[in-house]
């Protein structure tokens, strides 16, 4: 990734030392804080003598407290940088432009720099820029 300069890598690598120890993205996020989690106590509710399931979706309680805060320095830092630059300035500024506050179009952007830098790590490759474009649009 461009973004991820060689102290970035650096502080990532030592972080994580092997891409292999997560299954997917998710599990990835979690680990670096970028997850979203969802906290509720009264999903069900008792009507005559069947437990039935609310209709109401369950609160949003933000990103996951448990995480390693060198990762999501890493990840949040370069979302910050690369929201300034192409190829992901214009996608930063299409999800302003559908609501999205600042502060959460930059937490979804270093997901997408996370997610990246999982996959092309796992793969061995070298990051290709018109890959993300395609994807992101």
């Amino acid at each position: 990734m461009p973004t991820l300069g060689p102290v970035r890598v650096a502080q990532l690598i030592a972080a994580v030392v092997t891409p292999h120890r997560f299954r997917g993205k998710r599990q990835f996020w979690s680990y670096c804080g970028l997850a979203v989690v969802t906290r509720s106590s009264g999903d069900h509710r008792l009507v005559g003598e069947q437990v039935r399931r609310k209709q109401r979706a369950p609160e949003t309680r933000g990103l996951t407290r448990s995480h390693n805060r060198t990762l999501k320095y890493v990840f949040k830092s370069a979302a910050l940088t690369v929201s300034r630059c192409e190829p992901f300035k214009t996608w930063y500024s299409e999800l302003l432009a559908r609501g999205l506050r600042p502060e959460l179009a930059r937490v979804t952007m270093a997901r997408k720099i996370a997610a990246i830098t999982l996959a092309v790590w796992k793969a061995g490759e070298n990051f290709d820029g018109s890959k993300v474009i395609e994807q992101a649009a």
